[in-house]
């Protein structure tokens, strides 16, 4: 009774949300797509590749409503009375959509991690396109450290383009961190697996370290030398258009590369917490229905969009403090918004009318 009442809301609620979320998208890129005179059935691809995102997005926010609609209802035509007064505990009347959240939450982070992801990559990929945003991988004055942390790169310029790197200077260490040689180049390029050096001179110290040799070659290519491209890019790519596996790796590259982690981890972990965020809304909602016996329809739908609000405002700002090194960790700034509303669930459930 209780699914036969709350599927045909939560159908309705979730199109209308992904409509909302399209139209918002469409809308406030109106006017690039206009500058560049971009027609309607690139706009319509792009949209359609945005629909998986936009279920993402969605699915929280029509389940919070379904439910606290579908209660609601059963509470105003007094069916909750009927149901409480036959013996029937509130946790066990909604079983169903605990179970519902709990199965969102699990499925939602795998289609997720296997299909929206790549569509909303390439949603992003055929805007960039259809506006004719340029952007490049090339960067100056780049450091790298290899995995072993036996070598150190250092470029004035990598040429992402042509796969080069200007003013190379490589410091290769022994396994007790001890220098082995200095290498300085005046370029290199990527040969398939390793990097190729051009005009080098090589120092090296002499085994009792009393004496600095100097050695000049034209071409040097070793095989050690092989830390990818990839590692040498700009880095400027969103953790969010990453599956998983990917996310772990670009996290291992901002590692080798220097750069602060703390970014990418926050939205590495966010990928976790915000699929669990169904069977919180499922908790909150389940709280809420017996709480509006008049203008079900409204206050659902108020109820739902101020929650929402002040979930995502919350994981904003937890997100920025932990980004920024300020008070949170990433893995806390990634969970306190989940812990928060599952607190308050709780407390909503204990409190609720039955």
């Amino acid at each position: 009774m209780l699914l036969k009442a709350f599927l045909p809301v939560f159908l309705i609620s979730l199109l209308f949300f992904v409509l909302l979320l399209q139209l918002i998208d469409q809308f406030a890129n109106l006017w690039r797509y206009a500058s560049n005179g971009v027609g309607l059935s690139t706009m319509g691809a792009i949209a359609l590749l945005y629909v998986p995102k936009c279920l993402s997005f969605a699915l929280p926010v029509a389940f919070l409503f379904s439910i606290s609609f579908t209660l609601g209802m059963l509470y105003t035509h007094n069916e909750l009375v009927a149901v409480f007064g036959s013996g029937i505990s509130l946790p066990r009347f909604i079983r169903p959509f605990i179970v519902l959240g709990l199965l969102f939450s699990v499925g939602g982070f795998f289609l997720e991690d296997r299909l929206v992801i790549e569509t909303y990559r390439k949603k992003n990929e055929a805007f960039a396109a259809a506006v004719k945003m340029v952007t490049t991988e090339s960067q100056s004055n780049v450091t790298v450290m290899s995995g072993d942390r036996r070598t150190v790169y250092q470029a004035q310029y990598y040429n992402d383009a042509e796969k080069k790197l200007n003013a190379v200077l490589i410091v290769d260490r022994d396994a007790a961190g001890a220098l082995e040689r200095r290498v300085d180049a005046a370029w290199a390029e990527w040969k398939e697996t390793r990097w190729v050096l051009h005009d080098c001179r090589i120092f090296r110290w002499d085994k009792e370290g009393m004496s600095l040799s100097d050695e000049r070659i034209g071409v040097l290519d070793e095989p050690r030398w092989s830390e990818p491209p990839l590692t040498f890019r700009k880095l400027t790519k969103k953790v969010e258009e990453m599956n998983r596996r990917d996310a772990q790796e670009y996290i291992g590259t901002l590692r080798r590369a220097g750069a602060s982690t703390e970014g990418a981890q926050t939205d590495y972990y966010r990928k976790f917490s915000f699929a669990c965020t169904p069977l919180v809304v499922a908790m909150i909602a389940s709280s809420l229905g017996s709480a509006f016996k008049k203008n079900v329809l409204l206050m659902s739908l108020l109820t739902s969009l101020v929650i929402s609000v002040v979930f995502y405002v919350l994981q904003m700002v937890t997100a920025i403090l932990a980004k920024n090194g300020m008070i949170l960790s990433p893995i806390m700034g990634a969970w306190m918004p989940f812990l928060f509303f599952l607190l308050v669930g709780a407390f909503l459930f204990r409190m609720a009318r039955t």
